[in-house]
């Protein structure tokens, strides 16, 4: 990044003035912390950035992931010249000024500009078709930054001429890193304040941060100033004093440990006695604690199918949606939809017969009762099939009365089996009545007979 003495004096006593989250930013690719998928060994856009060859880019991912702070590694390791902008304040009067100095310097000192453009989703049209020509022609390299996908917010031109770099939100093992680093570092973090977080404060910090280092470092360093030294020579951020922050309790759930199978369980059986009330409260608890969405949806899509079933076949389209609205919505939007979904699975009525029969099936399996397809439902793809009697005897359904056909479909060996057993209640007291029905007609041979007249169809 290349700046004149006097900008970088202003610089560096911003940052010495700015908060942590600000201060704590790295100027290095070794100091950079997630995003593996895009930066880690022999990547591309690592090797761009080593190379000093980095083309137009757009980062896009949820706050605090690292956007801007990449953006700036970028401009440290380059010999180009850094132009930084916001979207919410910058003009197209601002962007024209900025060509023209690229103009210029390119002219002049053979010198290529970068054009940062943070929350670049705030750029209208006119905006954005003021730096097209340029970002095309190469006066200017475009590295923009948003939270919202690119797709809906940049346009078509532009984004043509961009490769869009999709970053992840960090976990909670990299915002821990960040912590650690913070309450060390003395020159810049505030590890001249001597501070030291409680377990149960570290946890509470690093899940309500919701994945945002900007938000985890800021509340830490609000935590620490309004925290007195102790007769230690410390300062002792506790639970309460992180709550008190963010003026919001924590929720007493370990996600790792046994709260995290004790409530999945109790959600479980709430929803299987019909009881949306304790059903809402276990999801509630567990997502406010910080439970992954995703793992609960799959939980939901499990009981959907064991534990409603035929009953009602609507369940697992539910699940599937909410699992669905978890991912194009996200957290915490997507609680609303979690809790529609828990709502309906606790007042659908109950059937566990497929539940019942997959694990019949699966029994016979393991003892060894698996057999052979019965000829007539082959299918004689080769005449040297047919020959052999593939297909020979089959019955096409839809020749027949309610187009039911009485003929073996099991393995000889389960031939008088029955693993499916309908229950009474919901849709599933219908496919009852449908089966009791075909079978009547199976058992009257008179009824199944084949009409003289109709279409054979096609075997398959």
């Amino acid at each position: 990044m290349n700046m004149d003495m006097f900008d970088k004096q202003a610089e560096e006593q911003q940052k010495q003035q700015a908060p942590l989250a600000t201060r704590m930013r790295p100027n290095s690719l070794n100091g950079f912390v997630g995003q593996e998928h895009i930066l880690g060994k022999g990547k591309v856009l690592r090797r761009a950035i080593e190379s000093d060859r980095i083309p137009s880019i757009i980062f896009w991912g949820p706050p605090g992931c690292g956007k801007t702070t990449l953006a700036f590694i970028i401009a440290n390791s380059t010999g180009a010249y850094f132009a930084p902008v916001s979207a919410v304040s910058a003009t197209v009067a601002d962007l024209r000024r900025i060509v023209a100095q690229a103009k210029e310097r390119r002219k002049g000192q053979l010198q290529r500009t970068t054009l940062f453009i943070d929350e670049i989703h705030r750029f209208n049209k006119t905006q954005q078709d003021a730096v097209l020509p340029f970002v095309e022609d190469g006066t200017v390299t475009l590295i923009g930054a948003t939270t919202e996908n690119p797709s809906f917010e940049v346009t078509s031109p532009l984004l043509s001429r961009a490769r869009v770099l999709p970053m992840k939100p960090l976990t909670a093992d990299e915002i821990k890193v960040l912590i650690f680093r913070s309450t060390t570092d003395k020159l810049l973090g505030i590890g001249s304040l001597n501070v030291e977080l409680t377990q149960e404060a570290l946890n509470h910090l690093i899940s309500m941060s919701n994945n945002d280092a900007r938000v985890a470092l800021n509340t830490l360093e609000t935590a620490a100033l309004s925290t007195p030294l102790d007769e230690t020579d410390r300062r002792l951020i506790t639970l309460e004093t992180i709550e008190d922050v963010f003026q919001k309790r924590a929720v007493l759930y370990d996600k790792a440990g046994e709260q995290h199978y004790d409530m999945i369980s109790a959600l479980h059986k709430s929803m299987r006695d019909s009881d949306p009330d304790a059903s809402l409260y276990w999801l509630a608890m567990m997502l406010e604690g910080g439970e992954d969405p995703l793992y609960i949806v799959r939980r939901m899509i499990r009981f959907a199918s064991e534990d409603v079933g035929m009953a009602d076949p609507q369940a697992l389209v539910i699940a599937m949606a909410a699992q669905q609205a978890v991912h194009f919505v996200g957290m915490p939007e997507a609680n609303l939809a979690l809790a529609e979904a828990a709502v309906y699975l606790a007042t659908a009525p109950k059937s566990n017969s497929l539940y019942s029969a997959y694990t019949k099936i699966q029994e016979d399996i393991k003892k060894g009762a698996s057999g052979n397809v019965p000829m007539h439902l082959r299918n004689p793809v080769t005449p040297m099939m047919k020959d052999m009697g593939y297909g020979e005897g089959y019955k096409y359904a839809h020749d027949y009365p309610g187009h039911v056909v009485d003929q073996q479909h099991l393995p000889d060996s389960t031939r008088e089996k029955r693993y499916y057993t309908p229950g009474v209640l919901g849709y599933e007291k219908q496919v009852l009545e449908r089966l009791k029905d075909w079978l009547s007609k199976k058992i009257n041979p008179e009824e199944s007979k084949r009409p003289e007249e109709g279409g054979k169809g096609e075997e398959s």
